[in-house]
């Protein structure tokens, strides 16, 4: 499914392809100063590829990305393995590195990992106090999206992205780098599929209002509870996101 901004060709040229904000990479990259310039480089793709700026199946054309990052084809091409290995991107032979369109299988076993970090994470809460801000302001996000696109025609991005959001937020709240890096990879990969699916409208609405839900119960304290809607709420998911994105493969 394509949204009403994205005009992006089969080459990766223009919005969703490399993109005419590619200067402000560089410069991001530059302010990082992190210890792996392929690292982060690819954890700009990452955010790129999550946020719908580049699409299943579209080529991630390695020279404009290079110059505009002012990063050596070295780093790049490490940073796209990096990907590869998280099944982000794909090699092809003799045409260069693309998107990858994930398979049924891969949707059943992301969800599969979600059903046992998610609910997890959430009956962890218990004894400590934590800030829910950043989860109730995702809810919020998400309410407001569903309003404003309430049209046939409507761009529904912002909706999908505002549940992602949510569930970044609730696993931020183990406090845990390497889980945050894990959801970040996973939510990423399942946006992918949100891009090919049918009716995902319909989809992110239904799980919008099943995500204040699951705040309300964390809020009264009920964590046991919040977590078993949590595993409901995955393996609902899970079964729908399935069958839209079968019809649509």
């Amino acid at each position: 499914m394509h949204s009403g901004t994205d005009n992006s060709t089969g080459n990766g040229a223009g919005s969703g392809g490399a993109g005419s904000d590619i200067e402000g990479w560089a410069e991001e990259l530059a302010r990082a100063g992190w210890s792996s310039k392929a690292e982060h480089v690819a954890a700009i793709l990452r955010r790129r590829i999550a946020e719908g700026k580049h699409r299943p199946d579209r080529r991630l054309p390695e020279d404009t990305i290079s110059k505009g990052l002012k990063v050596s084809r070295n780093t790049l091409r490490e940073a796209f393995r990096l990907l590869a290995h998280e099944g982000a991107v794909e090699h092809r032979h003799g045409q260069g590195v693309f998107v990858r369109r994930l398979t049924v299988a891969d949707v059943v076993d992301l969800y599969r990992l979600r059903r046992v970090v998610q609910p997890a994470v959430i009956r962890d809460l218990k004894g400590r106090t934590v800030d829910l801000g950043q989860v109730r302001a995702a809810v919020e996000a998400s309410e407001a999206a569903g309003l404003a696109a309430a049209g046939p025609e409507s761009d529904w991005s912002a909706l999908g992205t505002a549940n992602i959001r949510f569930h970044l937020a609730l696993t931020e709240l183990a406090d845990s780098r390497r889980l945050d890096d894990l959801m970040n990879r996973v939510l990423a990969e399942l946006r992918l599929v949100f891009y090919v699916a049918t009716d995902v409208r319909e989809f992110h609405m239904t799980y919008s209002t099943r995500n204040r839900r699951i705040l309300e119960l964390i809020e009264a304290g009920a964590l046991a509870k919040a977590a078993n809607e949590m595993t409901a709420y995955l393996r609902d998911a899970e079964r729908d996101l399935v069958q839209r994105y079968s019809t649509a493969l």
